[in-house]
């Protein structure tokens, strides 16, 4: 699971993705941490035909039954595994409201001396990360207020040579047994697939990135 990130600057997001000259300024916090504020990228809801727009919300998506903004559970990390049954993300999942969440870096905890050593994971080729999420749009019956709201996909990674070095292991169960989690990055070249593809197309790219795409190490203080 992920919960700390930096977004990219305003310029880069419009330059990788597109969306800036549809957009007006917007304001996101400079270092995510869950409930806060974040970008994320998705298909404009106002377009008949498609387009991408940059939107801003809750790092947590707001599922349709919470009766407060604020909630008393994490929702900003998704297993995809489990989108078509939870409660939280069945609905934006079968809808299609996939985003893009934009990063130029996240931390995971490495346990692997025996205590928590940050690590930051960077694209190797210098370009940002667009993570997998699903977004949610929700209304505060008592005032009207209307919350955007996201959430970060996951996948298991105990195969994967870098990520399962990532997250305190459970002594209690077997190497491969640990579910340890990787955040899921969208290639540029399947966007708008990601964005505008059928269920069936998103799913198939819900996977680990290969090893060679990270520049990752411990974060220097």
């Amino acid at each position: 699971m992920c919960n700390r990130y930096t977004p990219p600057k305003e310029l880069e997001i419009e330059r990788e993705w597109h969306v800036g000259n549809r957009n007006p300024l917007r304001w996101w916090d400079e270092v995510l941490f869950p409930r806060g504020q974040g970008a994320f990228i998705r298909r404009a809801k106002d377009d008949a035909g498609y387009s991408r727009e940059l939107v801003v919300g809750q790092w947590g998506l707001i599922p349709w039954f919470a009766k407060e903004p604020k909630l008393k559970y994490p929702t900003n990390n998704a297993r995809s595994e489990e989108l078509a049954d939870k409660a939280s993300y069945k609905h934006p999942w079968a809808r299609g409201q996939r985003c893009i969440i934009p990063a130029a870096d996240f931390d995971e905890p490495n346990w692997q001396s025996g205590k928590n050593v940050w690590w930051r994971f960077r694209r190797a080729d210098a370009r940002p990360w667009g993570l997998a999420g699903l977004w949610n749009t929700w209304t505060d019956k008592a005032t009207g207020e209307v919350h955007e709201s996201y959430t970060m996909l996951t996948i298991n990674a105990d195969a994967h040579p870098l990520m399962n070095r990532m997250h305190k292991p459970d002594p209690k169960l077997a190497a491969d047994q640990q579910d340890k989690r990787s955040v899921i990055p969208i290639e540029p070249g399947d966007y708008d697939l990601w964005l505008a593809g059928t269920q069936a197309e998103a799913q198939a790219l819900l996977r680990v990135a290969p090893v060679e795409l990270f520049d990752a190490g411990p974060v220097v203080a």
